[in-house]
């Protein structure tokens, strides 16, 4: 079975439903078994920064941004302890601190802090006196103050944040749970609110643009990739890879690996504006770049219709991990490869 970049745009377009079945035959999950990725914390890891902070505040009785500082600046790993304790992602954190100090701390800041630390858990943190040095300063400040103060009187039909079985009474229950354990029927609530490995698996849906960017870097081609809500001229929605620059765009990647329907279905959408844009104002079948789809996960393979989309939107460009390899020599990328010569 060929696969829809291996033949023309006439052929797929001929026969679609085969095309499908094509690239869904590629279609891994990764359910059950999800990669480590670059910066996966093993658990001793985690747990020397848990036992730091523990011990720097005294089995969590003096918890203030002076003790807890200190654990973290000598164990940084215990910064992602302290947040886990708090139950925040990295934008709410930064959200949390910037309503609650009113000290500036965006969500890429707090993004960027995070997955440095968890790249490098050894790295030394920026000093307290530099731009990341306050933000951090400001993350433990305002954790601090949340775990001291619990949950406040809520309305009924509404659940804090911070109602959980060790934050629930502020320190008091911090140290019961650090103390006594908590009971496995609490866990398992916690998990149906929670989801269990949500973080890590949150964290590598962004592993197959990693992989694009180690292709494009291997092959010697110039490329843009962008951060998140990042603005690009000519584009209202950045895409995920740019081609050499987004001043001069001759190929644009988006890049997903999801195993929920839902967020695939917002990707196609996403790609079909893409596949529009590079019709505007260009002759019938010659678009101003050419749109590349890169997919992987469970959740592109559920509806068929949205493939065809897909398909379409790209003018037959769509790869997933399994055939990545291909994607320079069967796209319009193979014209950015540097040329070689031998002496």
């Amino acid at each position: 079975m060929k696969f829809p970049f291996e033949v023309s745009f006439e052929e797929v377009q001929a026969d679609l439903d085969v095309y499908v079945d094509a690239v869904f035959s590629c279609l891994t999950s990764e359910f059950l078994v999800m990669p480590k990725g670059k910066g996966f914390i093993e658990f001793a890891v985690f747990e020397e920064g848990y036992e730091r902070l523990k011990r720097a505040t005294g089995g969590f009785r003096e918890v203030t941004p002076e003790t807890v500082g200190a654990a973290v600046y000598d164990t940084p790993i215990a910064l992602v302890v302290l947040r886990c304790m708090i139950g925040f992602t990295p934008p709410k954190w930064a959200y949390y601190v910037s309503r609650q100090t009113g000290i500036s701390v965006t969500q890429n800041a707090a993004r960027a802090i995070d997955r440095n630390i968890r790249m490098d858990p050894k790295a030394s943190l920026p000093s307290p006196g530099t731009v990341q040095g306050r933000r951090i300063r400001a993350l433990i400040s305002a954790a601090c103050d949340a775990l001291a103060s619990g949950v406040p009187r809520q309305a009924s039909d509404t659940l804090h944040r911070l109602d959980k079985a060790d934050t629930k009474a502020g320190l008091v229950s911090v140290r019961a749970s650090a103390n006594l354990g908590i009971p496995y029927s609490v866990l398992l609530y916690e998990r149906l609110l929670g989801r269990p490995f949500a973080g890590h698996h949150d964290s590598i849906s962004e592993l197959i643009g990693n992989v694009i960017e180690n292709v494009l870097t291997e092959a010697g081609i110039s490329f843009r990739k962008t951060r998140r809500a990042e603005r690009l001229a000519g584009f209202d929605q950045a895409p995920d890879f740019v081609v050499p620059n987004e001043f001069n765009p001759k190929v644009v990647i988006e890049a997903k690996l999801t195993e929920d329907d839902g967020t695939a279905r917002d990707k196609v959408t996403r790609v079909q504006h893409l596949g529009a844009l590079s019709l505007e104002g260009q002759p019938p079948g010659r678009p101003r770049f050419e749109v590349v789809a890169c997919i992987a996960g469970r959740g592109f393979g559920v509806r068929r219709e949205d493939m065809k989309k897909l398909l379409l939107a790209t003018r037959d460009k769509v790869f997933t991990l399994r055939n990545i390899s291909d994607l320079v020599d069967k796209t319009l990328l193979t014209d950015f490869r540097p040329i070689s010569r031998t002496v």
